[in-house]
């Protein structure tokens, strides 16, 4: 089997199935998912995958919105797979953690792709050493791992793109085979070969020019040239093309009989052995001068921590075979703090033996007030070399020659700390291959020739712990192992804060790790807490931000108010008060300077302890007026958004028209574009939220806020962020009972009870409505007046409360046609046709249903409509009308999914399940069933989990899957009793009663559920 291996150890394959064995023995993968994740790390070949790349490259853009929970799950199942001996909470070994991202360690030729690389190599190398014999058999042994289709298996946009890469490289190496036999004469041997090859790839012009020549070399030169016919007129055809020039050549060649096309004699050029003739001894050169060894690193540390793989990555760099034709140039990159220096300089020491001509060492202090100047350190470096001060040129390029021609022919490694930019840098980088290049600095030094980047974040946790236990003591950290994990989580895992903590506890013998922690809580303090001696995580931040034009330094500042875990540029311009372009170009100004991180195109954030030291700066140098002012910019840039997107997510609704927008926000161009804004921007937004009911002081402060939370209504339907709503609209609600702002209040409680009813706690959700409804009337406002007469018909509906529930309806209705709101009266409609049946009439329910339909298709509402199908769907199935309602449902269901609603996604599947119960197509409701499970528990939504798992059961005993059906009723049970809903009493007649075997009374028997 290509895949294995007979040495042992572990074993993959990608050139067919993903697979892999330890020791001969297959293992298992797992799911699709698990094995693409698995292909895309295997293939990245020991670099750095990070979580984004990963669910762009499995999911592409229907990635769920827990994708990243989801992956890291993956990532867990694959490492026990791959290292089921590993002990707990020990760190892997194989598939690592690296940054954000994860990378694999794999031994060499652990993979059959690198295998086939190594043999082409080899076949080229053979070749261009006149053995082709050697290269046909090279070129064979690699084509020979392909196993079928590369990456069978696995799914995704990624490994798509890179079967198809896979696929085209063995057939270039196939056809670079088919010159080698040419070569060697095997012209009657591959014609067979060539025409299976040219039938399925009849446009590949070098294929074609291969047969023509096999064949022609065969005598059957009329064949030769029949297949050119056949070429340009697949080609035409085809593409509109002619052939190549080499195919047109070829042609006129053959028609000529070109005495060149015939086979030449193979040369084989023999090895040189042992009995080779003596090469005369070359003569004695002139030995030039020996010139000394300069050895100027600084002193590595002695409890150097972490950073393997960046270091590993580094020295494969000056190490490289391209070192031989160039020179190496690393770039550390990264913020004051995170060991740029140290990774620098214990990666020098460790590759001495890389550079037996010495080291040369400079600090530039680029972010000092007086940075070296590059003469100075060229000065330096040429007295290093032997040369004596009075004969060091004075001119600065003629100091940059002589350096470069000092190190021709050396192998000399160069250390360039602290650089300022890339014109510091220049001038001091040797000319010669087997030298190299550190440089290390706060910016990207993006305009530097031929460097390779090197962007250092901070320590991953273990590192971090374990830097800390190094400097302050194994015995007394491992004694306190959680308050140690607080410590250097509340430094932000920055290496410099770490150590410094580190150095104080081990000063103080007295402290305990644990008294650290609350010294830390205090972000006021933080900072003042991380000085020791001369080192100053506050200092070293200074320096930066010292080095910034007046601009950045403003937008530095500002930049630290919002709460919220990064911003978009967008944001960032209102808070900036500047344009998008303006703001992007300063943000990214910022991120050059390492003082913000990007982690995703066009959002920026900052490390945590550089928000507060920008915070400090920011309360010691802007007014309470300016901060506060900002804050408002950005709540009415989110609030102008919110309102563009609840505008086209809810067609026709009053409440966009009722909000206090001030500004200007983002626009959309649909919908689904509008809501997968609110997802994006969601955690952003309930900061924004938070912050504004923590700091308003008066009813027209806390406004925009109440007002935000109703315009992401929409991003309640998605399901992803249920929690932040519940604790965002009681944080408002909080605010606007304790300073008195009524309008903030029955903005707060008509989202609360939007919350407590996703969450199936109808008695809650009733009684925050009904207190809505009066100070509705009460204030005479509008904005949710017909949403909270239409939601309370709903709660008591859901309650089975139905006549009382149709006479709000009703209620609606009049408000809804009173001020001229035909997607209300719509809305009405659709929802009242539930209430209908429930009372038997289930022609009212159907004409209810249908006329909202019409009435949100007249008035080209597409979310609207969807609803509206939703509840005839639901009409029909219960009439009988079983292919109708499966035709509605399928229609609203590719809708929901488009616009990422996916708690609508998970009612439509348990509808149809339903839908195909009734008509006693179990397998394809068992299928739609599984599906709507899957949405409501990746949402975190108990009701719809116990509604998929109700009709999953059902579906199971159709099945006659009796012991799984029953498990499925059992968990439904007990959640719809833990929420106390009603369908609670319908499962438990259901389980109890003996028909529950029986699938033929599915149809008549099953649970009413509503949803």
């Amino acid at each position: 089997m290509a895949g294995q291996s007979v040495e042992g150890g572990l074993r993959f394959a990608v050139l067919g199935p993903v697979r892999a064995w330890r020791d001969g023995e297959e293992l298992d993968l797992g799911t699709p998912l698990q094995r693409s994740i698995l292909g895309m790390l295997l293939l990245r070949e020991g670099r750095a995958v990070t979580p984004t790349e990963m669910i762009d490259a499995v999911w592409g853009d229907d990635s769920p919105p827990r994708a990243l929970g989801a992956l890291r799950t993956y990532v867990s199942r694959l490492r026990t797979v791959l290292e089921p001996d590993r002990p707990a909470r020990s760190r892997p070994e194989i598939l690592t953690s690296v940054g954000r991202g994860y990378a694999l360690r794999l031994p060499d030729g652990a993979l059959d792709l690198v295998r086939f690389e190594r043999g082409v190599h080899e076949a080229e190398a053979a070749r261009k050493a006149g053995r082709p014999s050697a290269a046909a058999e090279a070129l064979r042994a690699a084509l020979a791992l392909f196993e079928g289709e590369p990456l069978a298996g696995a799914v995704g946009p990624y490994a798509e793109h890179q079967r198809d890469r896979l696929v085209e490289r063995r057939l270039s190496v196939v056809e670079t085979l088919m010159d080698v036999d040419l070569e060697l004469g095997c012209h009657a041997d591959v014609v067979s070969e060539l025409i299976a090859l040219t039938a399925e790839h009849p446009l590949r012009e070098r294929l074609r020019a291969q047969l023509m020549l096999a064949l022609y070399r065969c005598g059957r030169q009329g064949d030769a040239l029949a297949v050119f016919t056949e070429t340009r007129l697949a080609l035409i055809d085809e593409l509109g093309i002619e052939p190549g020039p080499d195919l047109s050549s070829l042609h006129q060649r053959i028609l000529a009989a070109d005495p060149g096309l015939a086979a030449a004699p193979v040369v084989v050029t023999p090895a040189i052995g042992p009995e080779a003739a003596e090469e005369p001894e070359p003569a004695e050169e002139e030995q030039a001068p020996e010139l000394p060894r300069p050895a100027q690193l600084p002193a590595a540390v002695s409890d150097f921590t972490g950073r393997k793989e960046i270091a590993g990555r580094l020295r494969g760099l000056l190490s490289s075979p391209s070192a031989a034709e160039g020179v190496p140039v690393a770039v550390i990159c990264g913020i004051g703090g995170v060991g740029k220096t140290t990774l620098a300089v214990h990666v020098a020491h460790a590759a001495d033996d890389l550079f037996p001509d010495g080291q040369l060492y400079a600090d530039l202090r680029g972010y000092t007030g007086e940075a070296t100047a590059p003469e100075s350190a060229l000065g330096a470096f040429l007295r290093a070399l032997g040369i004596p001060p009075d004969v060091i040129p004075e001119v600065p390029a003629e100091r940059s020659a002589l350096f470069r021609s000092l190190l021709a022919d050396r192998r000399i490694l160069v250390l360039l700390d602290n650089a300022r930019d890339a014109a510091q840098v220049i001038p001091l980088l040797p000319g010669s291959p087997g030298c190299a290049a550190i440089v290390t600095s706060r910016v990207k030094l993006a305009d530097l020739p031929s460097a390779r980047l090197f962007d250092l974040d901070v320590m991953e946790p273990d590192e971090a712990l374990s830097l800390f236990s190094s400097v302050a003591g194994p015995e007394r950290v491992a004694a306190e192992h959680g308050a140690a994990m607080d410590v250097v989580a509340a430094c932000g895992f920055l290496p410099l804060a770490v150590r410094i903590l580190a150095a104080r506890l081990a000063a103080r013998p007295s402290w305990t790790v644990a008294s650290l922690v609350p010294r830390l809580a205090d972000e006021q303090r933080r900072l003042d807490e991380l000085r020791v001696g001369n080192l100053a995580v506050e200092a070293t931040f200074a320096l930066g931000y010292g080095q910034l034009d007046p601009a950045q330094q403003r937008g530095f500042r500002l930049l630290s108010l919002p709460n919220g875990p990064d911003i978009s540029a967008g944001a960032a311009a209102a808070v900036l008060e500047m344009s998008a372009f303006e703001a992007e170009d300063l943000l990214e100004s910022l991120v050059d300077t390492s003082l913000l991180e990007a982690p995703a195109p066009g959002r920026y954030r900052f490390h945590d302890l550089l928000k507060l030291f920008a915070r400090r700066i920011l309360h010691k140098t802007e007014s309470q007026q300016a901060k506060t002012l900002a804050l408002r910019r950005l709540l009415g840039f989110y609030l102008a958004s919110a309102q563009s997107a609840h505008r086209l997510a809810y067609e026709g609704s009053l409440i966009a028209d009722n909000l206090a927008a001030v500004g200007t926000g983002r626009t959309f161009g649909a919908a689904d574009e509008a809501v997968a804004w609110l997802i994006a921007e969601g955690d952003s937004l309930f900061a924004a939220i938070n912050q504004a009911a923590t700091d308003s002081l008066t009813a027209e402060e806390l406004l925009p806020a109440a007002d935000l939370l109703v315009a992401m209504e929409p991003l309640m339907e998605s399901g992803t962020h249920t929690r932040e709503f519940d604790h965002g609209t009681r944080a408002v609600l909080a605010a606007a009972l304790r300073i008195g702002a009524a309008g903030s209040e029955l903005r707060a409680r008509y989202v609360l009870g939007r919350v407590l009813f996703a969450g199936n706690r109808l008695t809650e959700a009733e009684e925050q409505f009904r207190i809505v409804h009066e100070l509705s009337v009460a204030r005479g406002e509008k904005i949710v007046t017909g949403e909270v007469k239409n939601a309370l018909a709903v709660v008591v509906g859901r309650q089975r409360r139905h006549t009382e529930a149709l006479s709000w309806f009703d209620s609606a209705m009049g408000w809804y046609r009173e001020n001229g709101v035909p997607a209300g009266e719509a809305l009405v409609l659709s929802y009242s046709a539930r209430d209908h049946l429930g009372l038997n009439r289930p022609e009212d329910a159907i004409a209810a249903a249908e006329k909202g339909l019409a009435i949100f298709t007249e008035i080209g509402s597409g979310a609207g409509t969807a609803r509206a199908r939703y509840h005839l769907g639901i009409v029909l199935s219960r009439v009988g009308r079983l292919t109708e309602a499966v035709h509605h449902h399928a229609e609203c269901l590719a809708f929901f999914r488009a616009s990422k609603q996916r708690v609508w996604e998970q009612r439509v599947c348990s509808r149809l399940a339903e839908t195909f119960i009734a008509a006693k197509r179990y397998p394809e409701a068992v299928r739609h069933a599984e599906q709507a499970l899957v949405v409501s528990r990746e949402i975190g939504h108990p009701y719809g989990e116990a509604l998929s798992l109700t009709v999953l059961g059902r579906a199971l005993r159709g099945l006659g899957s009796t012991a799984r059906s029953t498990d499925c009723l059992r968990q439904a049970f007990d959640i719809f009793s833990r929420l106390g809903a009603p369908e609670a009493g319908d499962l438990r007649a259901l389980l109890d009663s003996a028909r529950v075997a029986k699938p033929a009374s599915e149809s008549a028997s099953g649970p009413v559920v509503e949803s």
